[in-house]
């Protein structure tokens, strides 16, 4: 058993919860949540371990699932989602701009989006060039001339188009970065 799961230490979960990930994970086993639904393992964890709360419950469920085969990387419920992220030496305007300009963003990001509602220098929701998955965008200043951009691209079909999406995103903050820094 790794001393991690789903990027939660042994000791945060034990910190928090009074288990370790193995002893979760023993519980579980026990009742043969390697049959169960998501819904019905968290459900089992917030009625028989109510004192860890929802979050343990949500979070100790998805680590299971992960551990046993039941979900793959970056899988939810029903689909999948891919985060990236990089803090740039720019004003959190200066970043938001060039995100929301169409002139300035084709110098970094080359598929047509649709932004369906943006917040100036805070965060945009965007239908992405495929019709079916959408990317959440968030600024976040981090002084004067530090800003960062966090994203998450939802609704993704496989695995497959996870992983490729991921990389996409790493290559293209990698551009803006460049873009803005030059």
């Amino acid at each position: 058993m790794s001393d991690k799961a789903s990027g939660v230490s042994n000791e945060a979960v034990l910190a928090k919860t009074g288990l370790s990930w193995e002893q979760w994970f023993v519980i579980l086993d026990g009742i043969d949540a390697t049959k169960m639904s998501h819904k019905a393992i968290a459900s089992w964890l917030n009625e028989h371990h109510a004192e860890i709360g929802a979050w343990w419950a949500q979070s100790i469920t998805v680590a299971f699932e992960k551990a046993r085969g039941m979900r793959d990387e970056n899988q939810k419920s029903d689909d999948y989602a891919v985060s990236a992220s990089r803090t740039i030496a720019v004003g959190v305007e200066k970043l938001f701009e060039a995100v929301a300009s169409e002139q300035l963003r084709a110098g970094w990001l080359d598929e047509a989006i649709v932004v369906r509602k943006a917040t100036p220098n805070k965060s945009m929701r965007i239908t992405w060039s495929d019709g079916a998955s959408s990317v959440n965008v968030n600024f976040y200043a981090k002084g004067a001339d530090k800003s960062q951009i966090a994203l998450e691209h939802e609704k993704l079909p496989d695995a497959d188009s996870a992983a490729a999406i991921k990389i996409y995103w790493g290559e293209a903050l990698d551009r803006l970065k460049a873009l803005l820094l030059t």
